[in-house]
């Protein structure tokens, strides 16, 4: 039996995601699925043509069988913030010079966001094409995109002509270069041509810059937010937006955006015990609008972790990155953010800040928020968020400050699935969704390292066993 098990989860792994999988049967295992109040024991899971046909708690009948005594199955893990296609620790003229690794790492992304469990992902602030391209490859996480609305000179990226769906402010219409079209970069026509390009959301942008451009940077005005709300509101698109500090998540509740991307970092001073001045009738707007809440508590974290000697002893590593690739990160040149950009800061720094956002989240949590799974990987050209495995760090994080594992389970399933308009199709383990599904040796309701005892990753009803997605087995 094990022989013919191996020989069928081999097969499925080899075989394109986008060709007709057999139908399966996942016999006597536990479902646990957000919807329900208690697992289903000893169920039996029908797989066809990609979806779930049925869940029973009488024996159901297939050709192609798993076992699933002592196994639990679970949705399929979704991170609603992302950035594809990004080589953590590398910034562009570094790929150029490392054409090879870069190469390692990109074929790898997508296997590991499936290792540790992630079949959807939402990249934050993407266009259409990168999205096309990942979505044609065989073995990956189902991707999907928000358009990004940076302000001119604001917390941007690009040049005015590389960021397709850019804003301005009034006073920055003179400044705009005679190719742009004024009337194309108004609320109303972005959110249109992101809707046409096939976004299924909007991220926006409050952030007036940091380190030596503390305050510097232009912001958007509340009126613009509002009519960014407005135009993708009448395309059934919600609004994200990037906020970090406590001015910052006070305009998001009264800007009325559906989601606030990233923890309350800056700007006040709370702990577990108590919140800072200020901070609680924000959150309180939060609760009472529904307003999805991304912690990402790993955007702080990592960059702390760049200052660990330690960090490389983490033996998970070597699942998430090529050999080769941590043969790098650990040379004088690999560690240029370290050495360039934090400049011998003290750990210190990053972890009162990450202590700011467990207090926001420690509240939320006990108030019953909309929290939203999100990693923002790599939230910086750092090594420390790791494709796949910065979620289990993630994970880790939220536990700690007081999240419980059901909320938890909600929040990286059915609750992202819902902000993503995808529900119908992810999120829970029911007749009809698409059959993107984890069995793991683990209940992930007694303790978040279940989440790293994955046994087998089911991918549009195709049985992948983890460890053939292992960068130690590319």
């Amino acid at each position: 039996m094990l022989a013919l098990l191996a020989c069928l989860l081999g097969a499925s792994a080899a075989r394109p995601q986008n060709a007709p999988a057999p139908a399966l049967v996942i016999r006597d295992v536990t479902v646990i699925s957000p919807e329900r109040a208690a697992p289903l024991e000893h169920a039996y899971v029908r797989i066809r043509n990609g979806r779930i046909d049925e869940v029973s708690a009488k024996p159901l009948d297939e050709t192609q069988q798993i076992d699933g005594r002592g196994r639990f199955l679970i949705p399929g893990l979704v991170d609603s913030h992302m950035h594809l296609g990004e080589v953590p620790g590398m910034f562009p003229a570094q790929r150029a010079t490392h054409p090879d690794l870069a190469a390692l790492a990109d074929a790898q992304e997508r296997r590991s966001y499936l290792y540790f469990g992630f079949t959807t992902v939402l990249s934050l602030g993407d266009t259409a094409e990168p999205i096309k391209r990942w979505n044609a490859l065989d073995i990956r996480p189902d991707a999907y995109f928000c358009g990004g609305t940076p302000i001119v000179r604001g917390y941007s990226f690009g040049s005015v002509d590389a960021d397709p769906y850019f804003l301005f402010n009034p006073d920055q219409a003179g400044s705009l270069p005679p190719s742009i079209d004024p009337s194309q970069h108004v609320p109303e026509a972005v959110v249109n041509r992101m809707a046409r390009d096939g976004a299924i959301c909007v991220k926006s942008y409050y952030e007036s810059g940091f380190g030596a451009m503390a305050g510097k940077l232009p912001v958007p005005s509340l009126q613009m937010i509002q009519a960014v709300v407005a135009a993708a509101h009448a395309r059934n698109l919600p609004v994200f937006l990037h906020a970090n500090s406590r001015q910052a998540q006070e305009f998001a509740a009264t800007a009325g955006v559906d989601v606030v991307a990233h923890g309350m970092w800056n700007g006040h001073d709370s702990t577990k015990g108590k919140l800072a001045a200020g901070v609680e009738p924000i959150l309180q707007a939060f609760l009472r609008s529904g307003t999805g809440y991304q912690p990402t508590s790993q955007v702080i974290r990592g960059l702390g972790a760049e200052l660990d000697d330690d960090f490389f002893a983490d033996p998970l590593l070597k699942h998430a990155y090529p050999a080769e690739l941590i043969d790098w990160y650990r040379s004088p040149e690999g560690a240029w953010f370290r050495q360039d950009e934090l400049k011998g800061a003290p750990r210190r720094v990053f972890d009162i800040a990450a202590g700011h956002g467990d207090a926001v989240v420690s509240y939320l949590a006990q108030g019953n928020a909309r929290l939203l799974f999100g990693t923002d990987t790599p939230s910086a050209p750092i090594y420390t968020n790791p494709p796949g495995l910065n979620g289990l760090y993630e994970m880790r994080a939220w536990i700690a400050a007081g999240v419980n594992a059901r909320q938890l389970l909600g929040a990286a399933t059915i609750e992202n699935a819902r902000i993503m308009r995808l529900d119908r199709d992810i999120g829970t383990v029911e007749k009809g969704k698409r059959a993107h599904l984890l069995l793991l040796r683990a209940n992930p309701l007694d303790g978040v390292e279940a989440y790293n005892t994955i046994e087998t990753v089911i991918l549009a009803g195709r049985p992948i066993p983890r460890e053939s997605l292992s960068a130690q087995n590319r």
